[in-house]
């Protein structure tokens, strides 16, 4: 799963907590009995001995294949990921699953943009002191270029217009760099911008874009997390989907203000070079980083001309490439076949030897046997029993997204480009950690929201569909009553579990979902989390209780009602 304010690890791109009014009010979920709630099918009985093809001592020996070392943590992109791929394609191929990804293979191909650092060429100088990369400064972002000029401070470089802030008046920046306290991309603390009229704000790279500036010197709010995940990542390269950037670009087309612009250089300085930018000046550098971490609104001004900043940026763009595995099977119901009862699990995780993942001694290696190996286990096992029939009215569509941890890419890619209609999408149930259990007498403040071996939480089964949700409780109460627990569901969530995992980018699309996970552990994203520690046995129940909740929705007579939207300022990103 991905983590909440991930930071990429790219170039030190400065990435930001997603700008995300809650969700509207759900309705909670009450406990419902087998005498309210909706009585399963007459389909029932066979789907239960079909179910009992997903065995503990299968998903066991699957998941010790993807969560082993040799997969090295199936980063995106990875020689471990395309194996796993592999792997995932020649089971589906084995129970003879139609292929829906890119011409008539298991693969929907994903075209990534690989960018490195040129760190010969890449330079920063001011009057005769040269600053060398990763001790004193970092690129940020993915614009090459040469920039050279005087320097201004505009404190936190947002300007609102409606609420009269405006830190540039009085300054000129044109054929200038600007320096900002904050992220450049995050509106200062207590200002809001989500609901207002694009042409009524602006942020630092727009700002200088737009008024002739050079070059942008960002002093983010968590400096030292920012600049020790940066300095790392400089040896790495940064991966982006073009494709999915130019989608959105092409949304924002017709306004004008939100129209996407070329870039601006950008650098992160050290303290040591913040401090020799800001020698001698009104504010020296400890107060203008004060002014980023604290939010302090810090007045702008113009740097002495004396000073004069040289910098240069080179960096390598190249293509590499990551897919989905994406299957199918087929309905029996004539009309009913060209509708979808969809099951999704990411397959990747964070690697090897980064921020990301934390190491244990000298085990770098994160191997993601909970976070997603659970559920691309489960859904491996799900589609084998799928295969061995009975075929049920609508057809079922298996996919396993890849990226959901850079930012859930895959899925993303996915809902804009599927190769099944989405419209036809009925529902989506989203398999994200279901392998962990909680033991009893467990005090470690880690494992506080962990669930226990017959628990699962259940997260949006109401956000769009309360047929859904209802379907999903008769199920569970007529089957083996697992417990399910409705924490994340809380409106205001602080979490945000409905924001942070692939089942999001169908939602965003009009499909109901439902989000099974078990809850954040000791060894979420360490490279403790091993298969040796996955309750099998709870894996086998929560995977085939959504067998039988899949097959369930896919021999309905008719669709989940959607009852409700998710308000379009919780889908913003």
């Amino acid at each position: 799963m991905r983590r909440l304010n991930r930071v990429g690890l790219a170039l030190i791109v400065l990435f930001l907590a997603l700008p995300l009014q809650a969700p509207r009010a759900q309705q909670r979920q009450s406990v419902m009995s087998a005498a309210t709630a909706a009585a399963p099918s007459t389909y029932f009985t066979a789907e239960r001995s079909a179910a009992e093809r997903i065995t503990a001592a299968e998903m066991k020996e699957i998941l010790y294949y993807i969560a082993s070392d040799e997969m090295l943590g199936r980063d995106t992109p990875s020689p471990g990921l395309d194996a796993t791929a592999k792997y995932i394609a020649d089971h589906l191929a084995k129970a003879k699953l139609k292929p829906m990804g890119d011409k008539g293979t298991y693969f929907q191909h994903i075209t990534l943009s690989k960018t490195a650092v040129d760190r010969d060429n890449t330079k920063a100088q001011l009057g005769n002191r040269t600053f060398k990369l990763g001790d004193d400064f970092l690129p940020v972002g993915r614009v090459s270029g040469e920039a050279e000029g005087q320097l201004v401070y505009a404190g936190q470089g947002w300007v609102i217009r409606s609420k009269n802030v405006n830190p540039y008046e009085g300054l000129d920046v044109r054929d200038k760099i600007i320096v900002v306290s904050g992220d450049g991309t995050t509106p200062p603390q207590g200002v809001a911008v989500a609901g207002l009229p694009a042409a009524d704000w602006e942020s630092p790279v727009s700002y200088a874009q737009k008024n002739g500036a050079k070059a942008l010197v960002i002093v983010p709010r968590n400096f030292e997390r920012r600049w020790r995940f940066g300095a790392f990542a400089l040896s790495r390269p940064s991966y982006t989907v073009p494709r999915l950037e130019n989608a959105v670009a092409d949304e924002e087309e017709d306004d004008e203000a939100a129209a996407p612009q070329k870039g601006i250089v950008t650098i992160l300085p050290s303290r040591a070079m913040l401090e020799a930018l800001f020698a001698g000046e009104q504010a020296d550098g400890a107060r203008v980083l004060q002014a980023s971490t604290a939010g302090e609104p810090l007045k702008g001004f113009a740097l002495s001309p004396s000073k004069r900043l040289g910098l240069s940026v080179k960096l390598s763009v190249t293509q590499a490439s990551t897919q989905n595995v994406v299957a199918v099977l087929e309905g029996k119901d004539p009309v009913l076949k060209r509708e979808y009862v969809a099951l999704g699990a990411h397959y990747d995780h964070v690697g090897t030897d980064n921020p990301g993942c934390r190491p244990v001694g000298d085990d770098k290696i994160c191997n993601g046997a909970d976070d997603d190996g659970s559920g691309t286990t489960s859904l491996i096992t799900m589609a084998e029993a799928f295969a061995k029939g009975p075929r049920p009215k609508r057809s079922i569509l298996f996919v396993w997204h890849a990226g959901e941890e850079k930012g859930l890419w895959g899925s993303e890619y996915f809902t804009r480009y599927p190769t099944v209609p989405l419209k036809q999408v009925v529902a989506q149930l989203n398999i994200d950690m279901i392998g962990r259990s909680k033991k009893a007498g467990d005090t470690n403040p880690a494992n506080k929201m962990l669930t226990g071996p017959e628990e699962i939480y259940v997260i949006g089964s109401r956000m769009m569909s309360d047929e859904l949700a209802d379907k999903n409780v008769a199920v569970n109460t007529a089957y083996l009553n697992i417990k399910y627990n409705y924490h994340y569901d809380e409106p205001n969530d602080p979490e945000r579990l409905f924001y942070r995992s692939d089942h999001f980018n169908y939602a965003k699309h009009g499909v109901p979902i439902i989000f099974f996970f078990d809850g954040v552990h000791e060894d979420y994203h360490r490279p403790t989390d091993s298969p040796d520690k996955i309750d099998y046995q709870k894996m086998q129940s929560v995977a085939r209780t959504i067998f039988i909740l899949a097959s369930e929705l896919a021999n309905a007579p008719t669709r989940p009602v959607i009852d409700k939207q998710i308000p379009a300022e919780a889908l913003a990103r």
